[in-house]
């Protein structure tokens, strides 16, 4: 792992980011996987958002 550094948060916080947790992972392994689930799902809007946006295009809804 690369140089590591301290954040602070509250207790309120810290505690909500152990819920997120799975067991063995560290702080740094939650936040990373929070960080790639967010990026992913960020990627995914623009793609469906760029179909919507195509004339010929038609919802799976509408058929």
């Amino acid at each position: 792992m690369s140089e590591a550094t301290t954040i602070p948060v509250t207790k309120d916080v810290r505690d909500r980011l152990k819920q997120y947790g799975m067991k063995g992972e560290t702080y740094n392994d939650i936040l990373k996987r929070l960080m790639d689930e967010v990026d992913y799902e960020t990627f995914m809007e623009r793609q469906y958002k760029k179909l919507e946006d195509k004339e010929k295009f038609i919802s799976l809804d509408e058929i």
